[in-house]
């Protein structure tokens, strides 16, 4: 549901007078009760700017959510046999078990450096299988 900014502030002013209304029959001094309200407000903005961005970013956050999901293969033998292409498997199957390693790896969601700490490659070298696949892979998806 979408945070609706007129009906909050709404409501925050009908309670805002509530309690300023309370201070002043316990005999808190007005200033007292303008700073109150002065600093309330301030909070009160902050607040709805961060529920105004919560709304905004909910694809993304739907986005990164998804990104925690378990693969559900195991390891790259796995990886290979759940592929039901023949096209696909027989072009996987070219590459070296390293570089489908790798792939693994990065679907697996760890970063360039640490597959290269796990594979004993150097990070550019990581990058490197990575972009080469990829080019494959977007020549066969193309056709």
């Amino acid at each position: 549901m979408a945070y609706n900014k007129a009906k909050a502030e709404r409501e925050w002013l009908r309670w805002k007078e509530a309690e300023e209304r309370k201070l002043r029959e316990l005999g808190v001094d007005e200033e007292t009760i303008q700073r109150l309200h002065t600093y309330d407000w301030a909070q009160f903005n902050k607040e709805r700017q961060y529920l105004q961005r919560q709304v905004e970013w909910s694809p993304y956050i739907d986005w990164v959510s998804a990104q925690d999901l378990e693969l559900p293969v195991e390891d790259t033998e796995s990886l290979l046999d759940s592929i039901e292409n023949m096209e696909l498997l027989h072009l996987l199957s070219k590459e070296d078990k390293l570089t489908i390693q790798i792939a693994f790896l990065k679907m697996s969601g760890f970063n360039g450096y640490e597959i290269a700490e796990k594979t004993g490659l150097t990070q550019k070298a990581v990058n490197l299988r990575m972009v080469c696949l990829r080019k494959k892979l977007k020549k066969f998806f193309e056709v």
